[in-house]
């Protein structure tokens, strides 16, 4: 374990100065107070709420790297373990300071190739994403589900809600691999299996970007799945599919009609404010909910269950052997890591 010292904590906390640009947010928080202190600022509520939580946002930076900064002149070393903890989450306020990093996600899972081995790898990470919701104290929603002939899922969609969910999520977008002895071969032969996961952040369209009626189509049908009560007696569930794009959204949760619409709508909006800014056929495959590409060659991830336990983060080099931590939602390690590519190493 590497040794903490003042000497490294100052560097790190230089390098984190130099990332939040201190001195800027230091100016615009003179510019906000000036904002907020005027008169007729409430009349329009909207922009006032969203001027008074950067401003939260914003001093929440500049007093926890000046308050660091002063602690660590008078430390010991005895405070290194405690300095260095406020620093872990400083640096984590200034990795989710992005665009969409506070808002909920929509985090959709397609079976990719595999057969039904994959399908129901599909449903192990729904189970996954979800059990780690639940650790974390955030509030997750299926929306959709598409069940597999056999087994498992064929798609799955979830909003999840919490604090600063999609800033954490957004790592795990990519293909995820599995490799297992096969439940659904009379040989328990080994078999890999692909599974897509897409996360975006749920945003609401501007009104310069509203969605006009005639641009949608859209349907409605009884709901499917497990459900509860009633839930197939009823036209409750909705398909809007978006004309121009082909992008389809469907929303089946609820028992409401115009709550599925309200919740489809949102995601639908979301994918739209996605599309405008992606330039690749592949990501623009995976808002239309297709399926690109999720074989060989282009998983972030490995999940190997057989002959020996192991998840490896292509991308972070981060690995355990605690597989079934992982498959129950213990991924702060992987998701820290993933998110740490976005600072420099001191």
């Amino acid at each position: 374990m590497t040794e903490i010292t003042p000497a490294t904590l100052k560097s790190r906390l230089e390098a984190l100065k130099s990332t939040l640009n201190i001195d800027a947010k230091q100016a615009r928080l003179g510019e906000l107070e000036r904002e907020l202190a005027a008169e007729d600022v409430w009349q329009a509520p909207e922009r006032a709420g969203r001027l008074a939580q950067e401003q939260k946002r914003l001093s929440e930076q500049v007093e926890g790297t000046v308050g660091l900064t002063a602690m660590l002149e008078a430390a010991s070393a005895s405070d290194m373990p405690e300095l260095m903890a406020e620093l872990d989450r400083l640096e984590n306020i200034a990795l989710l300071s992005g665009e969409h990093d506070a808002a909920a996600a929509v985090l959709s899972l397609y079976a990719g190739a595999g057969g039904t081995d994959a399908q129901d790898w599909a449903e192990m990470l729904l189970r996954m994403y979800l059990r780690l919701a639940e650790r974390r104290g955030w509030r997750a929603t299926l929306v959709d589900e598409s069940r597999g002939e056999e087994a498992g899922l064929k798609k799955a969609v979830l909003t999840i809600e919490g604090q600063e969910v999609f800033g954490w999520l957004k790592g795990e977008a990519g293909v995820h691999r599995l490799v297992r002895q096969s439940p659904f071969n009379a040989k328990s032969l080994r078999q890999t299996s692909f599974a897509l996961v897409d996360v975006l952040p749920e945003v609401k369209a501007a009104a310069s970007e509203a969605i006009k009626p005639d641009e949608l189509r859209i349907d409605v049908f009884r709901a499917s799945g497990k459900g509860g009560q009633g839930v197939n007696t009823t036209d409750s569930a909705v398909r809007i599919t978006h004309l121009a794009t082909g992008i389809v959204v469907t929303c089946q949760n609820e028992r409401s009609q115009l709550q599925n619409k309200a919740t489809a709508m949102t995601i639908l909006e979301s994918k739209l404010a996605r599309l405008r800014e992606v330039r690749s056929e592949e990501e623009r495959a995976a808002l239309r909910g297709e399926i690109p590409q999720a074989a060989w060659g282009n998983q972030i991830r490995n999940y190997v269950l057989h002959p020996y336990q192991l998840v490896k983060d292509l991308r972070t080099g981060i690995e355990t052997a605690d597989t079934t931590a992982i498959l129950n939602g213990e991924l702060d390690e992987f998701l820290q890591a993933q998110l740490r590519l976005g600072i420099d190493e001191v």
